[in-house]
């Protein structure tokens, strides 16, 4: 760290005589010999900024960026308004972070406050948190929420996210919760099979709406049969179909949870994203992480604290329900201005463009010769079916060829399309046309 935050030898030299040490070597003398580097660290020589530059830009232009993309599972390209980056990029909120004092940072409460109004909204739920790490934690977070002494099971939507299943295992694992997962029939949730293993031991039903493959989940359905057996409901929402569909609140689910990637926060390889969480007043008292709420100061003003965070998730972790302690406050932060950027008419327009493309492009490869899969409602994404293997295989080489990122490969000749109000008209016909000669060849 002598090198790496600039200073000069001589304020080094202070800095140590204020510790009450000579040199760094009697600073660092209670480490046992056996544990220090006695060699240089492998790095290569330091270089002036300017070589830097060039460096970085020669890796940066290894990354391949395609111009046109139909492909989402999880991750989604939406058009992002300039105001959105120009606020998020202000220096005080890029830099700040909620220290323990809170209340001091009425700027970051408030921003977080406004988040958790936006979800509330969206979800239709009573209270949301402050964010959480990404949408699969999340996910795994609602269903340990909803365990208990008596009923530590839940049962997994196969048709989820296969991401969001994996990390509900392993938190399952780690927590000695069982995780069953209910078979996918015609591309959602088999609500006979889901009855069948419903039991007085199930805590949760997690289903994702829409699902991994696009399809609308009958949710209503769901929420009866998980009720009926006193079981909770975990809804995983994508934010945007929020805006035109069915939420949370109105079909009765304990819990909402999803990815806020699509608020506002650019496609990256791993992120940084946003989990969000929201549920019903009987559940609000459990929610993990932080919870800002709304007050007034002892003059009157409207002002901004932390509410119902349990301290165990910083002092005594061992006794804590939950491993979220920081939050997502910057991304936070961007979802918010996108909300209220778009605002409610602007969001429920982006999410009729994103189904209408969706539509348009099913019935474009339709008639290119890769068939729908699944007879479902969907939002934006949908699984198609080439003759093959090989033939889909074909068709996404054939696409890459021509700059275009085409649908997730699902194995069987499946491929696993989204569209959203970023892509064109134009790019969807090309698309096709590339498609029905890449079949015929």
């Amino acid at each position: 760290m002598g090198t790496y935050v600039p200073n000069t030898g001589e304020e080094q030299k202070r800095m140590l005589e204020s510790c009450g040490f000579s040199s760094f070597e009697e600073m660092y003398a209670c480490i046992p010999e056996a544990l220090k580097l006695k060699r240089p660290l492998d790095l290569p020589a330091g270089k002036a900024e300017m070589e830097v530059r060039r460096v970085l830009e020669a890796m940066a232009a290894r990354n391949r960026v395609y111009p046109t993309l139909f492909r989402g599972a999880g991750a989604y390209r939406h058009f992002i308004p300039a105001i959105v980056k120009e606020v998020a990029g202000k220096e005080e909120f890029r830099t700040a972070y909620t220290p323990y004092q809170a209340e001091i940072s009425q700027g970051v409460l408030q921003s977080i406050f406004e988040f958790q109004t936006d979800i509330c909204e969206l979800t239709g739920l009573a209270a949301a948190n402050a964010s959480v790490y990404d949408g699969a934690t999340a996910a795994a977070e609602a269903c340990d929420m909803c365990r208990d002494k008596k009923r530590a099971k839940a049962l997994v939507s196969a048709a989820a996210d296969p991401k969001i299943i994996s990390v509900i295992r392993t938190y399952g694992f780690g927590r000695g919760a069982e995780i069953v997962c209910v078979p996918e029939k015609d591309g959602a949730t088999d609500l006979d099979s889901l009855k069948k293993l419903i039991d007085d031991e199930t805590a949760c039903v997690f289903i994702q709406q829409p699902n991994y493959f696009g399809c609308m989940e009958d949710a209503d359905a769901v929420a009866a049969i998980a009720h009926e057996s006193k079981a909770k409901l975990v809804m995983s929402c994508n934010p945007i179909a929020l805006a035109v569909m069915k939420t949370p609140g109105e079909i009765g689910a304990d819990i909402a949870v999803g990815e806020g990637q699509p608020l506002g926060l650019p496609l990256g390889f791993g992120g940084p994203y946003l989990g969000f969480m929201a549920a019903d007043e009987k559940m609000m008292r459990k929610l993990p992480g932080r919870i800002v709420g709304e007050t007034t100061d002892m003059n009157g003003n409207r002002c901004f604290v932390l509410t119902l965070q349990a301290r165990e998730q910083h002092i005594r972790r061992e006794k804590a329900g939950s491993n979220i302690c920081s939050n997502e406050a910057l991304c936070a932060l961007t979802a918010g201005v996108y909300l209220a950027a778009m605002g409610p008419e602007g969001l429920r327009k982006t999410a009729l463009s994103c189904h209408a493309k969706a539509a348009f492009l099913l019935e474009q490869l339709a008639e290119s010769g890769l068939k729908p899969v699944h007879h479902r409602p969907f939002f934006h994404e949908f699984v198609t079916k080439a003759p093959d293997e090989a033939a889909a295989q074909a068709v996404l080489a054939a696409l890459d060829r021509q700059d275009i990122l085409g649908g997730l490969p699902l194995g069987e000749g499946r491929l696993l399309w989204c569209a959203t109000e970023m892509n064109t008209r134009e790019e969807i016909e090309r698309t096709a046309r590339i498609v029905k000669e890449a079949l015929k060849a």
